[in-house]
């Protein structure tokens, strides 16, 4: 799993005929994880899609010097999905980059034997 957004470049990589790969420190590698439907995603509150918060400008002007406020963007009953990652699968992956080397997806535990399980 990665920030949201990492699924469409990869999707997009294989639309262009360009290979996708992965560069990831192993602090971040998760070797227990079996496969991406095992990762827990967050799910972020509604309101950083749906409120915005900024400076009004001051009433018959147009500079910043108004209050801060909060408005909302949507209508109160809208449904919001906020995940705060996304998984991407492994067959638009074409390698993963490590410190110890470059590894097709499925081959990462060769590269960490002493994380086997």
């Amino acid at each position: 799993a990665n920030k949201v957004g990492t699924y469409l470049k990869a999707l997009a990589a294989q639309a262009a005929g360009v290979p996708f790969y992965i560069a990831a420190p192993h602090s971040t590698l998760d070797f227990s994880c079996p496969d991406g439907a095992a990762i827990p995603i967050e799910d972020r509150g509604a309101d950083e899609v749906c409120r915005l918060r900024g400076v009004t400008p001051s009433p018959g002007t147009e500079d910043d010097e108004g209050e801060i406020a909060t408005v909302r963007l949507a209508p109160m009953d809208t449904r919001v999905a906020n995940p705060a990652f996304d998984v991407t699968p492994a067959a638009l992956i074409r390698g993963i980059i490590t410190e110890r080397g470059v590894v097709a997806a499925g081959e990462l535990a060769a590269l960490y034997p002493e994380r086997r399980q």
